[in-house]
């Protein structure tokens, strides 16, 4: 028999049924190790030496994974084709040499992009070995995350700034926060436009004013209301009579827009459908898991010669010849470190849509086949048409633009939607010839202001972090949904981000004391590392250094800073945001208000306090809170949702879960490493006591030796009334030295 590992239940249920016989596939169900969460577990005087565990909750998928390997001849680690994804066949890999079960047995690494038979069939009879610079950059990458943790997060807990910081979510609440003061930093200033209703025989169409006593009329042109009516005086009163003084006529083109990364498949879905991106990437993994479409964790967008003959070949059946180009459509990748091995997210199949989908999984399917089947469509075609006219006393000119579509192309299955698009939609123009006379019925004035940049979204945000390069395809979704969780930024109807009091805070600590945590440069400079280490470029040591002497010194200088300091500073970047409407003066006593810290969230405080307990809410949603930490309403953390109603929080005593009816500790879980199967595991198991694993028999008191996976102090090994605690599982011939030692010593 071989067995086949892959991450994900569903994945191995599909994958086991185009091997057929012979096969054992099962699945780790995602990573099944992770540092110890101690200090000191990434030992930066060592090398930066890591101490690893088993999950809790994972120790059952490693007893069948150990038990299935018995039986096997071969092993194959199929796990997902990225770095994660690398790092999770690594760490299995490391955990069965420490079990010292692989003996003779052979170990392979599979990789494929697709679940489809003929992909899966191929990647087993092209092995290879696992990528160590692959894994070294995931070691880069988690290292740097749990010495930020476990370095920062203290001192935001400590002063009560923050629950947590991160190299990519600090970045990303900065970028919010710095909208937000652009916003209020913005003085809007005034303009005009001046519109014209023209009309030539029966038909009727508009026009701008385009030029004015020989002056062009540009967007700020006209800027108040004395000027526009000094140009309406000029003109005239209507009806003016006017002429057609030049005609432009010109053929364009639009092109179908690259197939789907993973940053615009969310930016798209949120557009298009209102899917946050946690979300999308949800519908896409259920998607990807039933052999529907291609790996969803992906910055590349190109395409397999067979995918696109099989693409063409639809498109001339269900559209027509005319609709296909002579060549292929080929699209740049435009991420410097993608990867090109990878394809762009499609359909596995173009022969018919998929059949049998609901729901948001129906929704992104449907999204993925038409951008996939445009992106190989020919361009659209537009017959565009300008006409000036000149007024008859010669004192203004207006201008006319009207575009028809001539061919569909591409926009016959999909067109893709833009961010903040002020985009004029089509319009038609009569013909028109150069002598034409004109009679404008009405002249309109219309006055605006400019507006301040507008809030990001989901969508623009993610777009916005690509582009500035912080983030990699597998974080997006985790980002959005983390900076939401920590409460560091909220959504509004429109479903745009605004940072809440928490945000403010963070960001202007942030900003002032660990600079380059939140410097967009200096992020992006560290993913560029680790895309360098990946491809070998960069050794693992060197790029772990590079990162944690700045960002040691940052962390070792901040530890030093009176808090009174640092209230000083966050009210110093706070201030026109707290008190610009209102004034800092205290309507009770008089004397300077300014931000409040508590375990219980920043609020606005007196500066005669406790005198004076007048207090102020920060946002218009957040409970009002008291001086009087007694009488706040508690609020630790908000819920995590896992899925079928079960949460994850964090409360008085440490990190639990709950399905509303039991609560579960859960002290060794993050939001970002607890998984709804681990979730329902621990509210499953809550009350009974661990069944014990039989490991082996101690050939020298003949008796049995068990693990067992809970206990007072955590899991241990027992035989013969003798009890030792240990990390995790350990293979027969470490249990028998542990158990004999003990016995020894007593």
């Amino acid at each position: 028999m071989k067995l086949l590992i892959v991450e994900s239940p569903s994945k191995a249920k599909t994958i086991e049924k185009y091997l057929g016989a012979g096969w054992r596939v099962i699945a780790s169900v995602g990573h099944v190790r992770d540092l110890v969460p101690e200090n000191g577990s990434v030992d930066t005087e060592n090398n930066f030496k890591m101490r690893w565990q088993i999950m809790p909750g994972k120790e059952k998928q490693i007893k069948l994974i150990t038990d299935e390997l018995k039986k096997a001849d071969a092993v194959y680690l199929a796990s997902d084709p990225d770095r994660e994804g690398e790092a999770i066949a690594w760490h299995i890999l490391d955990i069965l040499k420490a079990k010292k079960l692989l003996a003779d047995k052979p170990v392979y690494r599979v990789a494929f992009h697709e679940i489809t038979k003929k992909a899966v069939q191929a990647a087993i009879e092209n092995p290879r070995e696992i990528d160590k610079n692959l894994v070294d950059a995931y070691l880069v990458r988690r290292a740097l995350d749990y010495l930020i943790g476990f370095g920062i997060s203290p001192l935001l807990w400590r002063r009560n700034l923050g629950k947590s910081a991160g190299r990519v979510q600090s970045v990303a609440v900065k970028l919010v926060v710095d909208r937000e003061k652009e916003i209020e930093d913005f003085k809007p200033v005034e303009y005009w436009s001046v519109e014209s209703v023209c009309k030539v025989q029966s038909a009727e169409f508009k026009a701008n004013l385009s030029k004015f006593d020989g002056q062009k009329i540009e967007k700020m042109t006209i800027e108040n209301q004395e000027h526009v009516d000094n140009i309406l005086a000029k003109i005239g009163s209507p009806e003016i009579r006017a002429t057609v003084i030049d005609i432009e006529k010109k053929k364009t083109q639009r092109k179908p827009a690259a197939p789907f990364t993973t940053s615009t498949l969310q930016q798209e879905a949120a557009r298009k459908l209102y899917f946050a991106s946690k979300r999308t990437m949800s519908a896409a993994q259920h998607l990807y898991e039933q052999g529907l479409i291609t790996y969803m964790r992906t910055d590349a967008t190109n395409l397999n010669a067979d995918a696109v003959n099989e693409i063409r070949g639809f498109i001339a059946n269900t559209y027509g010849a005319d609709f296909v180009p002579s060549s292929p459509n080929i699209y740049a990748t435009k991420s410097k470190n993608a990867q090109e091995a990878h394809e762009a997210i499609r359909p596995t199949h173009f022969d018919a849509p998929a059949k049998g989908l609901t729901g948001d999984e129906a929704k992104l399917y449907d999204l993925i086949w038409k951008r996939t089947i445009a992106c190989q469509m020919k361009n659209a075609e537009f017959d565009s048409v300008a006409a000036d006219i000149e007024t008859e006393n010669k004192v203004a000119v207006f201008h006319a633009v009207g575009s028809t579509r001539t061919f569909d192309g591409f926009m016959k299955v999909y067109t893709e939607d833009k961010d903040d698009d002020d985009e004029k939609k089509e319009s038609k123009l009569p013909v028109l010839n150069v002598g034409d006379n004109i009679s404008i019925t009405e002249i309109i004035p219309e006055q605006h202001f400019t507006q301040a940049p507008p809030r990001y979204t989901e969508a623009s945000l993610v777009k916005k972090l690509e582009e500035l390069g912080i983030g990699r395809p597998s974080t997006y979704a985790t980002i959005m949904s983390t900076i939401v969780d920590r409460a560091y930024v909220e959504q509004d109807k429109q479903r745009r981000f605004h940072p809440t009091s928490g945000g403010w805070v963070i960001a202007s600590y942030l900003n002032k004391y660990f600079t380059d945590l939140v410097d967009v440069n200096f992020t992006a400079k560290t993913e560029d590392t680790l895309d360098d280490v990946s491809n070998g470029k960069v050794k693992k040591i060197t790029a772990l250094e590079n990162f944690w002497r700045p960002t040691n010194e940052m962390i070792e200088g901040a530890r030093g800073v009176k808090t009174s300091d640092i209230i000083d500073e966050i009210n110093e970047f706070m201030h026109k945001h707290l008190f610009a409407e209102t004034g800092d003066v205290c309507p009770e006593c008089g004397k300077k208000l300014g931000i409040k810290l508590s375990k219980f969230g920043p609020f606005i405080g007196c500066e005669n306090y406790p005198n004076c307990k007048y207090t102020k809410q920060l946002n218009k949603n957040e409970k009002p809170v008291d001086a009087t930490e007694s009488s706040v309403q508690r609020n630790i953390s908000d819920a995590v949702e896992l899925g079928d109603g079960i949460e994850f929080r964090v409360g008085k005593f440490g990190p639990y879960v709950t399905d509303g009816a039991k609560n579960v500790a859960a002290k060794q879980y993050t939001s970002e490493t607890i998984t709804l199967e681990i979730a329902r595991e621990l509210l499953t198991n809550a009350g009974k006591k661990a069944e014990p694993v039989k490991i082996g028999e101690n050939p020298e008191t003949k008796k049995m030796i068990f693990f067992y996976p809970t206990g007072r102090y955590g899991p241990y090994i027992s035989s013969n009334r003798v009890n030792v605690s240990v990390k995790e599982m350990p293979d027969l011939e470490t249990a028998i030295k542990l158990i004999n030692n003990k016995t020894k010593k007593k």
